[in-house]
This record gives structure tokens, sequence and C-alpha cells, in this order.
């Protein structure tokens, strides 16, 4: 099946879903009566099992190592049975959930996504769905072999803005795309750090440090930065607080997280890579601050270049965080340029996709006379019903999920279309890492030329594991 086969399939298919309006039986529909686990729930599970719960599905079973930072999840799922260890949790739930939610740190996705889909039970995974590319065909292979429902928690691309923004560059309103700026306000977490904390604190009661780092290195366990640091100041904001690595702050550190790449590029990626049928960059080149061993830069400024399609000629894709936006164009001087966007470059005009409120994302023109001609284009991109979207965009990630496991459309990023937007990551962060351009060849795949990058399209798993293993391990 070819990636355009694949995306004209999900959009046909999304004008027929099989999920029950709750109209028609309330609170007790039999599309109600998905059980789900969760594990990794004390971090972004806080506030994504709630909208699972809202869709439809029943949280029954919670699965941290933390459970001093699970005090808000356990309160909102007093009856969930609760568990330490996610390989035990596995094995003594898989016969009670239906569907699984993995909220873990980066470093764990690919293992804990493998053995979810080795019992052949449907995922969704926090993104990115994996932080090599190794793990990620691994995953997606895994995926197929299953043939079960699956889900990145990437924002939709089936949200009002983007099915219209859609329609406009299919009816050729901007010409033929030609750039494409994104950029994000992250990192709100530390980075820019020149090596692991020469400091060590006590492990907290309760808390098994050697399985949070799994497969990852192994380092003194760290719990804050101490007051005369400057690495929780340096990022431009710090959601996260003053933690080291856990809860929050793993994002930052090459060997745990995947970056603002990994945290905000999924997101908005979902969408560019959905309304221009890309699929891999041939080259990738980034510009950043100071680079370390350990941790990614305050801010990165990443070009990807795109191949010529039957329907667009060549893009260029540049990537800003930390700070960093797009130089303006005269006729954008007087428009506010929100905090997370993207602007498409077109021969006959440009467009913004204003990103800053997810749950409400909107087209912005720069141009009276483009906005009207945009007015006249027809709605030819089916809309997902409000039974599967939900009552907001986010939800709409969850509800998706929900009608693909009833037996509806694929969800807009399931592993099979995810895999694109993770390897859009992936290739990103390599050339970041090594300072030195990624020429890709997605077949092998391979880097060319950079032999410490194409080193890093591979997993390095210590302290036994392995992606081979995986399911065994559980």
């Amino acid at each position: 099946m070819t990636r355009k086969s694949f995306i004209k399939g999900m959009l046909a298919a999304g004008a027929a879903p099989t999920i029950v309006p709750n109209s028609v039986f309330g609170a007790n529909a039999p599309s109600n009566r998905i059980t789900l686990g969760g594990i990794g729930v004390g971090g972004i599970g806080t506030h994504q099992l709630p909208l699972c719960r809202d869709v439809g599905f029943e949280v029954v079973s919670l699965c941290d190592l933390d459970w001093n930072h699970c005090k808000k999840v356990f309160a909102t799922f007093p009856d969930a049975r609760r568990h330490r260890d996610w390989r035990e949790f596995l094995s003594e739930e898989s016969g009670r959930c239906d569907a699984f939610y993995c909220g873990a740190p980066d470093h764990w996705h690919a293992l804990m996504s493998l053995a979810v889909l080795g019992r052949k039970k449907p995922l969704c995974c926090v993104k990115p769905l994996t932080r090599r590319v190794e793990e990620c065909r691994a995953v997606v292979a895994a995926a197929r072999e299953a043939g079960v429902a699956t889900q990145v928690t990437a924002c939709t691309s089936q949200d009002e803005a983007s099915v219209r923004l859609g329609e406009l560059v299919d009816a050729g309103v901007f010409g033929e795309i030609r750039e494409i700026h994104a950029w994000s306000r992250r990192p709100v977490w530390p980075q820019g750090m020149t090596a692991y904390p020469a400091f060590e604190d006590p492990v907290p009661q309760g808390f098994d440090w050697n399985l949070w780092l799994g497969p990852a290195k192994r380092v003194a366990f760290a719990d804050r930065w101490p007051k005369d640091s400057p690495y929780p100041d340096l990022s431009l904001e710090k959601w996260g607080g003053v933690t080291v690595y856990h809860p929050h702050n793993f994002r930052g550190w090459f060997e745990y997280g995947a970056g603002a790449l990994g945290d905000m590029g999924c997101h908005r990626a979902n969408t560019i890579y959905r309304v221009m049928g890309f699929a891999y960059p041939t080259h990738v080149e980034a510009v950043t601050s100071k680079v370390s061993d350990v941790a990614f830069p305050l801010a990165s400024m990443v070009s990807y270049d795109y191949p010529a399609t039957d329907r667009n000629g060549p893009v260029r894709l540049v990537w800003y965080d930390g700070g960093l936006k797009m130089p303006r164009a005269r006729e954008m001087y007087g428009t506010r340029m929100p905090l997370e966007g993207v602007v498409y470059v077109g021969t006959r005009g440009k467009v913004l996709f204003d990103a800053q409120s997810p749950r409400d994302c909107k087209l912005v023109f720069f141009d009276g006379a483009l906005e009207r001609k945009a007015a006249t284009v027809p709605r030819t991109r089916p809309r997902l019903p409000k039974e599967v979207f939900g009552p907001d965009a986010h939800h709409a990630i969850y509800g998706e999920w929900l009608n693909a496991i009833r037996g509806g459309a694929p969800a807009s990023c399931s592993f099979e279309f995810a895999q694109y937007i993770t390897e859009f990551t992936h290739l990103g962060n390599l050339a970041i890492q090594t300072r030195a351009p990624v020429d890709y060849d997605p077949a092998v795949p391979r880097v060319v030329g950079n032999d410490a990058a194409n080193a890093l399209l591979r997993a390095n798993y210590e302290n036994g594991w392995s992606l081979s293993d995986a399911g065994g391990r559980a």
C-alpha cells in the first residue's frame, strides 16, 4: 500500500464511523464499555486519561512506578486497580483490559508498545512514538502483525482548520507550496546542559530508579537542580520546575527524551504531512545554539527538503524552537504571531495555521482578496461526525481511537501514519545531535556520509534490554 492510497482510504473511511452515539443508549452505550489500562499515568496521563473516559473508555487499571506523583490520577479513578511494575501490570491485566494507553517517558515507548502489541491489544502511545528509527520500524511492523487499532497523541489532523487547509491547498488557492515554517515555544524544561549532574540524591522511598532508567544509560539519581544552577532558568518557561530527570524534565536529555521536536514537532507535522502528502525528507540540516554530548540545545532551526510530487514542486520545511520564529514578510507585520504556529508559503500567497490553542486551531490570512477566494472553495474532505470527534480537538484523539477499535476508520495518527512524523522528529534530532547534515535513504534505512547519525538510527539499549526480547521480558 502506498502512502497516498493509505491516506485516501482513511479519508474515505472517515465518513462512515461505527461508534453508536450516546444519545441512543446514554451512559451505558455498548460503545462505552471498552476497558482501558494505563502505563506511566502520573505525568501527561493525568490529563489524557480523563479525556479517554470522556469519549467512552472505562479506565480500570493504572500503572506507574512513582505513586507519589500519581495522587491526582488515582483520585480521578479511585476504583482502578494499581500497579508499580509495568511488566507485572501487563501480565495481570491483559485479560481484563481491552486496550492500553502508554504515557511513560520517551525512552520506554518502544519496549512497552512491543509488549502490548505482542498481546494483540489496541494501543494509544503518547508522542513521539519512539526515539529511534529502528524502534519506529519495529513498532510499526508489530502493529501491522497484531492488526489492532493504534493511535499516537499528536494533535488531530481532523479538526476543522486542518481539514479546511487541506481543501485550500488541494484547490491551489496558495499556488504551489514552496516553503513551510513551523515553530514552538518549547522547550519548557531545562535544556543546554553540558554534562550529567556531578551530584547524587537519595532515591525517594517507593521509587524504583533502576526501573525508570530501564534500557537507557545508567546514571546516578539526581532529584532537583541546586539553587545556583542556571539550567532551569535558561529555557523561556519552566513548566517542569527544577527537577533533573523525573518528573517532566526527561525530554531535555538525548538519552531519555526527544527534545522540542519530539514534543511539539509531532503535533505540527501531523497536519503538515496530511495536507502535503509528505513521506520522507531527503536532506536535513540544523543550526543551533551550543550543543553538548548529553542534552538538546536551548534553541534550534532545522530545515528539511522534500522532493517534488505529482501535485507540488520541491518543498523546504523549517522548524524553529527555543524562542526562534520565521522572519516575517512585510504583509505579516500587522499580524500577531502565536507561540505555536505554521506558515505555508505558496506562489500565490501565504496562510498562518495558528495552533496556540490546540482545542481551537484557526487559519489566518494576510491578504483579504486571498481570504475571499478561499471562502469560495467547496468542502470536499469528509469531517469526523460529532460522536467521534467529541467536544473538542483534544477529545478527538481518543474518540478516533475508540472508533477504530470498534471497527471504524483508522485513527488519523495510527502507527501506520505516525511512522512518518516520528521519523521527521528523529531526523531533525540527528542533525542537531551530530552537528552535521543528514542525507536520508529511508529504504535501507541509512544516513549517507554521516557515520555518527547512522549509528544513532539504532537503539543502543543497555542493562540487558533489547528490542528482540521486549515481549518476553514483559
